[in-house]
C-alpha cells in the first residue's frame, strides 16, 4: 500500500512477542505493539524513517488476536456477525530526531453469516494470519461487511490516508 502510495520502503522483518500490559483497551494496544517494534529495531537510524504498526479487532471490550485453529477462527468469525467492532491500527514512525505515533479506528458492521459460510470462508481463505480471523478484502468482506464507519485502507491494515498526514507532520519538527 505504501508503495502504491508512492513511497520508497524496504521491509524488514523485526521479531516481537506481540503481548501487552492487561490494563490496556482499545487503541492502547495497538500503539504500544507499534511502539514495542519499533524499540526492536536496533539498527541506528541515518535520515530514514523507521514505521512500524500493528492492528486489532476490539469486540464487547476484548481483543479478537489471530485465530491458531479453525475453531477459534470460528467462534471469533461468528462473534463478528450481526454486530459492530472496531479495527484499531496503531503506528509508530521513529527517526534519529524522535518518535511519533498514532491511532487510527474504524467501525466494521457485520451481517449474519451462516455457519456454513463461516466455515467456507475459514477452509478456503485461511484466516490464521488475520486479526479477528478476517480480511475485509476478501470474500467474506465482499459478501458479509454491510457498512464501516472509517477508512477501509485501516481494516486492510494499514491507514495510508493517514499515515500521509502523519509522516508530513512528523518530518516537519
Amino acid at each position: 500500500m505504501l508503495r502504491d502510495a508512492g513511497f520508497k520502503i524496504d521491509v524488514v522483518k523485526v521479531d516481537v512477542e506481540e503481548t501487552f500490559p492487561g490494563n490496556l483497551v482499545a487503541g492502547e494496544i495497538p500503539v504500544y505493539l507499534a511502539q514495542k517494534k519499533g524499540a526492536a529495531y536496533a539498527e541506528p537510524l541515518k535520515n530514514d524513517v523507521l514505521i512500524t504498526a500493528d492492528t486489532i479487532v476490539w469486540l464487547d471490550g476484548k481483543v479478537l488476536n489471530k485465530p491458531q485453529t479453525f475453531d477459534e477462527a470460528f467462534v471469533m468469525i461468528k462473534s463478528l456477525q450481526g454486530k459492530m467492532h472496531h479495527v484499531y491500527t496503531g503506528v509508530c514512525l521513529k527517526s534519529r530526531w524522535g518518535t511519533w505515533t498514532f491511532c487510527e479506528a474504524t467501525e466494521v458492521y457485520f451481517s449474519e453469516i451462516s455457519d456454513q459460510d463461516i466455515t467456507y470462508y475459514i477452509n478456503t481463505f485461511k484466516p490464521y494470519d488475520k486479526a479477528g480471523a478476517y480480511g475485509i478484502q476478501e470474500w467474506i468482506g465482499y459478501r458479509f461487511v454491510e457498512m464501516i464507519n472509517g477508512c477501509y485502507n485501516n481494516v486492510v491494515g494499514f491507514p495510508v490516508a493517514r499515515f500521509c498526514k502523519e509522516i508530513d507532520k512528523f518530518t516537519a519538527q
